[in-house]
Formats: C-alpha cells, structure tokens, sequence
C-alpha cells in the first residue's frame, strides 16, 4: 500500500489531461461536443484533496480517436516524467482509445514502480448526468491505495492492465 498518513507529506499526483468526452464542452453556436478547453479545473476545484497535492499537465485536447502515434508516445514520455517527481500519475483520456495506451503504457512502462491511474467518462462532465465527477474521485482515491503498475479505475472498477477492454454495449470499460 502507498498511502500516506495526514501527517506526513502530501501523496504528489500528477494529473495528465488529454482530452476526451470527460473534457468535451457544449458549442451553442454549433450544436456540438467538442474538446476546445479543459474543464479538469473546474472539476478538481469542487473536490475535497486534503492529503494529496495534485499537479496538473495539459497534454492536449482531442477526442482519443483522434490520437496520432506521436500523441500517444507523448502520453508515454509525460508518464514517464511523471513518475520521476510524483507519487503516481493519472491520466485522464478519451474512453475509445483509453485500452489501447492502457497496453502501450504496460508494454513500455512494465515495472513503473508507482501507479500509474487512466480515466475518463461516457458523459461529459458538464452534462447534469455524468460519470467524470465520480472516475476522477475515484481515481485520486485509487492512486493512493494500488500497488505499482498500470491501472484503469472508473465505474467503481479498478482493472489493471493488460486486458483492459471497452464494453460499447454496457458504455463500460471491462477487464477480460
């Protein structure tokens, strides 16, 4: 377990932002979800951290099925930057290719000894019924608890990688 006490030191996150439905805000204009700003602030800012000091690092903002093979190796690279100066690293990321750097990131990270934590949501966090408030909650909890190693915390699950799967039928991520 990788917990801290109250009082010791905080538990260092970092959280690395990507993008994704989590991140999509509504555009009036255009009738349309889209990812034009990070809302991650906003979020975290209603949140509770007492203990924990949470660093945030805005990669990007796409929707994950628009990720090149250069994002995703930055994703790999800030993960791993990350785990040098923090505790663990969440990265929040569109839920359609979440799996997939989920086992990139188990490739090429496979002792990162800390966690490393990948979230996102099926419903934007500014729609009144989402699930982004409930998987970053449940992330910044779970980063503290889990061993080492590369995980996917949402929907009250935590899975760790490989085998990572999205359930299009449930609106789920499942571990095989």
């Amino acid at each position: 377990m990788s917990t801290k006490s109250k009082t010791s030191t905080p538990f260092r996150v970092v959280i690395i932002s990507t993008g994704g439905t989590i991140e999509k805000t509504y555009c009036e204009l255009g009738g349309v979800l889209s990812n034009q700003v990070s809302v991650l602030d906003v979020l975290l800012a209603q949140l509770e951290l007492d203990g924990v000091e949470v660093s945030r690092q805005s990669l990007m903002s796409k929707d994950s099925l628009d990720m090149t093979d250069e994002d995703l190796e930055l994703i790999v690279e800030s993960v791993r930057g990350g785990l040098a100066e923090h505790d663990g690293v969440v990265v929040v990321h569109g839920t359609d290719r979440l799996a997939d750097t989920g086992e990139l990131l188990h490739e090429r990270l496979s002792a990162p000894g800390k966690p490393v934590v990948l979230t996102g949501a099926m419903r934007p966090f500014e729609l009144r019924q989402t699930d982004a408030i409930q998987n970053i909650t449940e992330a910044l909890l779970a980063i503290q608890l889990l061993e080492p190693g590369i995980w996917c915390v949402m929907h009250n699950k935590a899975m760790r990688f490989p085998g990572v799967r999205k359930d299009r039928n449930r609106l789920t991520l499942t571990k095989e």
